[in-house]
């Protein structure tokens, strides 16, 4: 005699198999580039993107947004130009462009996004995020500017009243030697080092070949 199915069985039934169950969606905003040119990507349907952040084409370069305009963004691409086209697939991130900072990074060669180029393998240390667009400390909250910093270019030395951890701007016309300046100044920092106060140098090249 077949037995009558009672309906709370059917409902534990159900409720076992339902609370199996997964639904791994996620929603993405997704662009287009309309136009690629000099390192400049336009990309249309990005309607939420915020300036400064992080967004990622279908190859995985990355590009930051810098235009926020009405019917697109304008991107500035962390990688090579000829890696994007037209009609390609750019996704947000919801992450602002931020590099990973801290002891591990000093003497080490990374790109914008903290990612290592040298080929020493991953940064070692405890890394804090540090945003790429960061306003600097106002003049009061800077450390006052009292011992020197010594070049290693006698005629600069002699003659310019450089500070150590003051801003020196260096002005001239295209090879003039401008970078080589800047580069024998952190080459000669090496004798502070070896007394046990070394001076941090950061070198950052912007738009140079790799």
């Amino acid at each position: 005699m077949i037995q009558p199915i009672k309906a709370s069985e059917i409902s534990d039934v159900l409720f076992n198999q339902l609370k199996g169950v997964q639904t791994p969606l996620q929603f993405e905003e997704i662009g287009t580039v309309l136009q690629i040119s000099d390192g400049v990507a336009r990309i249309h349907g990005l309607n939420s993107a915020e300036a400064g952040e992080l967004l990622e084409f279908d190859n995985g370069i990355m590009a930051v947004v810098m235009n926020l305009e009405e019917d697109n963004v304008g991107a500035v691409l962390l990688g090579p130009t000829d890696q994007v086209k037209e009609g390609m697939t750019v996704r947000r991130t919801s992450r602002i462009a931020s590099i990973p900072v801290g002891e591990g990074v000093v003497g080490r060669v990374v790109d914008p996004l903290g990612n290592p180029l040298d080929g020493l393998g991953k940064i070692e240390g405890e890394l804090i995020d540090m945003p790429l667009e960061r306003k600097a400390p106002g003049v009061i909250f800077r450390q006052p500017v009292n011992e020197p910093l010594q070049t290693g270019l006698k005629a600069i030395d002699s003659m310019i009243p450089i500070g150590r951890g003051q801003r020196e701007l260096i002005i001239g016309d295209r090879q003039t030697g401008k970078t080589a300046i800047a580069i024998d100044t952190i080459i000669n920092q090496r004798s502070e080092f070896e007394k046990g106060k070394p001076v941090y140098c950061i070198y950052v090249a912007v738009g140079q070949k790799g």
